[in-house]
């Protein structure tokens, strides 16, 4: 089905099903807009610990995972419910150590370590985590 200003693509998972819909009109809805924040790339002799740091700096609501972590996952949904989309990184052998004393996977909001789920979980219920993403303009 072609909608007028809509192109519908089929996804290369299941291109008989799914459809990935991008408007093609000339005025795209605004949406708030942050100020950019640069984005490096990942010099070759940087430390875990520091490519944790800038990761964290870098974006103001990220999740740090193992690859095919399911409560990474139920972050995720959890936030996207309240309309903030983190970023998730997953997190390298060697960076596990980092987050030794923290555990995986975790949450960092405005820079600020909140945690596993439990944190976000608290965060939410306790009625903080809305207006702390408003503040940062992620919402």
């Amino acid at each position: 089905m072609q909608m007028q200003g809509v192109r519908c693509l089929p996804l290369p998972s299941n291109p008989d099903r799914d459809l990935l819909t991008i408007p093609t009109n000339s005025n795209p809805v605004p949406t708030r807009q942050r100020a950019p924040r640069a984005l490096t790339i990942d010099a070759g002799e940087e430390t875990p610990e520091s490519r944790i740091g800038r990761l964290i700096h870098e974006h103001p609501v990220v999740i740090f995972a193992r690859p095919g972590c399911c409560m990474c996952h139920v972050m995720k949904q959890l936030l996207a419910a309240v309309g903030s989309h983190p970023s998730v990184i997953e997190v390298e052998e060697g960076e596990i150590r980092v987050f030794a004393s923290t555990g995986l996977p975790a949450l960092f909001v405005g820079g600020t370590p909140v945690g596993g789920i439990e944190g976000l979980m608290g965060l939410h219920l306790s009625g903080r985590l809305v207006p702390r993403l408003r503040e940062l303009g992620v919402m």
